[in-house]
């Protein structure tokens, strides 16, 4: 189906601050071109985030992946807040996405990345955030990986986890990850295992 985004048009007809803290939230007025050809007009609220990065860490040698685990105030609703997740955080100003990746596995699970190869970029929630995820795989020595990590200023709290291959594949199809990052990473893994594997052996 044939995409004419060039011929839509759209503006910001005003942006107010709701409120600024570790994260910020406007409202904004925005006019935007119908898809008939007309005109309307909505009022949302952004959620202003920084763009965040993921990483799959992956041990071809031992057919492994390292995941961590911490607990998330998101999912208090759910019967488990502790969530298994990729390694990930925020971008600071100027950071490149990559950098971000390996500075990431050492503060919360205590490796170092090898080769980095990028899966994609994605918005996990434009109807409501400016949020872009950054998602990596990174080569690591699942060997290295253990133990508890994470800033105490930031009271993290992160449990290391090296996973066989089919057991991760498992978790993403009966439920237990439950977060799109680590759903995406393992099923783009799991489709590219092999000619990933040869081009880094």
């Amino acid at each position: 189906m044939k995409r004419e985004t060039d011929h839509f048009h759209y503006s910001i007809d005003q942006q107010d601050s709701l409120y600024r803290g570790f994260y910020q939230m406007d409202q904004l007025t925005v006019t935007h071109q119908r898809f008939d050809g007309g005109q309307q007009t909505i009022s949302r609220e952004l959620m202003d985030r920084h763009d965040a990065v993921c990483v799959l860490l992956v041990d071809f040698s031992r057919h492994a992946v390292v995941l961590i685990e911490q607990f998330r105030v998101g999912t208090l609703q759910d019967s488990n807040p502790w969530q298994i997740e990729l390694v990930a955080g925020l971008i600071d100003k100027d950071e490149a996405p990559e950098a971000v990746a390996r500075r990431e596995a050492m503060e919360e699970a205590g490796v170092d990345i090898g080769r980095v190869h990028s899966i994609s970029r994605y918005w996990p929630s434009s109807g409501g955030s400016n949020e872009r995820i950054h998602l990596f795989v990174g080569e690591v020595d699942s060997l290295l990986a253990s133990g508890v990590h994470g800033l105490a200023e930031e009271g993290e709290d992160i449990r290391v986890l090296s996973v066989p291959f089919a057991e991760a594949y498992a978790w993403v199809r009966d439920g237990t990850l439950n977060n799109a990052a680590a759903i995406i990473a393992l099923q783009w893994l799991q489709l590219n295992e092999a000619s990933l594997c040869d081009r880094w052996a």
